[in-house]
């Protein structure tokens, strides 16, 4: 083979896409995805604000609220600029490094969040199975330690990733689907063999998004049998009712994450569209 049909280059860029066939309207869809940044900005900075003004608010249940708002606000302003850069401005090229970097702070954000849904979990499991020692168990000091040693673990696993990416050379075809970059598509970009990075990113995903969701499954179940022993109807709905809240943020967050993994690793033929809907519900959805 001639030198000019080798496909194998050390690519320069990534080019990120916004919404396919719809470039002559970007000006406008910019305007909802403008609203929804900055009301998650600033939604999640009043809540970290009030949180920190109002010293009845210093429970374990709203500590756990503000590290679930500053992860948001990270996840927000992690892909801000790529995706408003793509609709307001056409801006399409990303660099390597810039991408790689992406990556790893998407990747560790959203593992953050999970950790952080399962100690809500485990906040809710505390309060309504004993709520006299609740206090007691739920100090700030072992919050602090627990959202550390989580945070620690996210980025222990993550970490890699970037790296493993970085070995490769990528080949002509570097147009991603999304406006950020997302490891499962980065990684296809590769001209290499992409089995260690399929491997580990699959391990990493079952050991946070998998490994969190099991286990909030487990805390709801052991909150729903202490719930159906409480004797009075009325206290047992209250109960359920401080719950409702955090179910719909963890199916939220789960729904759009999973569905998107599962479309970059085993989907053979989903509609572009619902790729581009689910990538774009998985990051902005959630904060706001």
């Amino acid at each position: 083979m001639s030198a000019v049909n080798n496909t194998k280059f050390n690519s320069a860029v990534f080019l990120l896409t916004g919404i396919p066939g719809q470039e002559e309207v970007h000006l406008w869809i910019s305007v909802p995805f403008c609203l929804m940044y900055v009301i998650s900005i600033a939604g999640n900075s009043v809540i970290l604000f009030i949180i920190k003004t109002y010293p009845s608010l210093h429970e374990p249940m709203y500590i756990f609220l503000s590290m679930l708002a500053v992860t948001d606000l990270g996840l927000s302003i992690a892909t801000m600029l790529t995706t408003l850069g793509i609709f307001l401005f056409n801006v399409r090229e990303i660099s390597l490094n810039a991408c790689f970097a992406q990556v790893f702070f998407i990747d560790l954000l959203q593992c953050t969040e999970s950790s952080m849904l399962l100690l809500m979990a485990f906040d809710r499991f505390v309060a309504i199975r004993d709520p006299l020692r609740y206090a007691s168990i739920l100090t700030p000091q072992r919050i602090t330690r627990m959202g550390l040693v989580f945070m620690l673990k996210g980025v222990a696993l993550i970490f890699p990733l970037p790296f493993l990416l970085k070995r490769f050379q990528y080949c002509r075809t570097n147009v991603l689907s999304h406006s950020y970059c997302l490891h499962q598509e980065v990684m296809k970009m590769a001209c290499s063999d992409i089995t260690v990075n399929s491997i580990y990113g699959l391990s990493v995903a079952l050991l946070t998004v998998g490994l969190d969701s099991l286990l909030i499954f487990l805390s709801y179940v052991m909150i729903l049998k202490t719930v159906l022993g409480i004797a009075s109807p009325m206290e047992c709905l209250r109960a359920l009712n401080t719950c409702v809240s955090h179910l719909c943020a963890v199916l939220l967050f789960y729904t759009p994450i999973i569905g998107l993994s599962v479309i970059h690793r085993f989907g053979k033929g989903p509609s572009p569209l619902l790729q581009i809907l689910l990538g774009y519900i998985y990051l902005l959805v959630p904060p706001l």
